[in-house]
């Protein structure tokens, strides 16, 4: 077993923590502004565009995780219907379509007030249930957008589980 050394860092922006994690999975990202981390992570399904935005005046952390596909508006219906069901089963954060581009997001956010912070292990966490609540959730959206399935046939695909392999 590898013991991980993480750097002190001597900072009030979880975004310096959150940058050290990043690297520390390989991903490549960029730091924009110090409010603001971009990543992209490969997935399963498809590519994963990953932000985290840090509000200082709320002390707010805020991740994103969006899904690389686009929505035909025609079925936005129908994956709204999916979206209710879908976050009926996730227990931390939720997802939505962004409106500007009409893609899937994985959305959640921190208050990080009153001496309360944030770690690298609880960063590992909070990024590895976005990416693996997309990946869970990708085919429901994409057998709802492409494949004709209806809300509930696509999340019981998505919903089940292989046991064994053949």
């Amino acid at each position: 077993m590898t013991a991980m050394v993480y750097p002190l860092i001597d900072s009030d922006n979880p975004l310096d923590l959150a940058e050290s994690v990043i690297m520390d999975r390989d991903w490549v990202f960029e730091r924009p502004a110090d409010s603001e981390l971009l990543a992209e992570v490969s997935g399963r399904w498809c590519n994963y565009r990953v932000w985290l935005n840090w509000q200082e005046d709320s002390r707010g952390l805020m991740l994103s995780c969006s899904l690389d596909s686009k929505l035909p508006k025609a079925v936005l219906p129908k994956i709204h219907t999916l979206l209710a069901l879908v976050n009926e089963k996730i227990w931390l954060g939720h997802f939505d379509i962004s409106s500007e581009d009409s893609r899937v997001i994985f959305r959640h956010s921190l208050l990080l007030r009153d001496g309360a912070g944030t770690s690298q292990e609880h960063l590992n966490d909070l990024l590895d249930i976005a990416v693996n609540e997309c990946e869970r959730f990708f085919p429901a959206f994409q057998s709802v957008a492409w494949g004709g399935k209806s809300p509930t046939e696509a999340l019981t695909i998505s919903m089940f589980e292989t046991v064994a392999e053949a």
